[in-house]
């Protein structure tokens, strides 16, 4: 229990220290709006910021700011709930939903910081732009993907063991 402790702590802290000084950093060296090309056509640095949720969702709501600080609140203890219920032996889940839960805290900082969430990289194909998105979002987005294939490979597992066991 106390290696899987130190596990969330020091994602949680290093997660939130990335995403909080890359967004210090973009809103301390760059104007609102601003892009820096990367790689022309494809990404670039841009400085945005975001009232809503994933493509602006509920940005002009007069509610959405209490909505998403009491959801990131409820999504944290339900994330600390799942983590501390693994097997001490299922490493990859425990990986993901630290770092699932350093995403949340990072752009839970920014909206009681801000009441907005700073985002600056920027993935597009020409004019076709993803919205842009920041550590945070990062670290939430690669933990669902891992802790989704953690699930498929323990559903593969399990299949396998009921097949060996009849």
């Amino acid at each position: 229990m106390k290696t899987r402790s130190l596990l969330l702590v020091v994602i949680t802290v290093i997660g939130i220290a990335v995403d909080q000084a890359t967004k210090l950093f973009i809103d301390g060296s760059m104007r609102l709006y601003e892009s820096i090309p990367v790689i022309p056509n494809f990404f670039h640095i841009t400085y945005l910021r975001n009232r809503g949720a994933a493509f602006s969702f509920l940005s002009h709501a007069s509610w959405r700011l209490p909505f998403f600080i009491a959801i990131t609140i409820v999504a944290a203890i339900a994330i600390l709930a799942a983590f501390y219920k693994l097997r001490d032996d299922q490493k990859l889940p425990q990986f993901s939903l630290a770092m699932i839960f350093s995403g949340a805290l990072g752009n839970l900082i920014d909206r009681v910081r801000l009441g907005e969430v700073i985002d600056f990289l920027d993935v597009h194909w020409y004019s076709h732009h993803w919205p842009a998105f920041n550590v945070a979002d990062s670290l939430i987005c690669v933990g669902v993907t891992l802790l989704a294939i953690d699930m498929l490979q323990e559903e593969k597992r399990a299949k396998r063991q009921g097949a060996v066991a009849s």
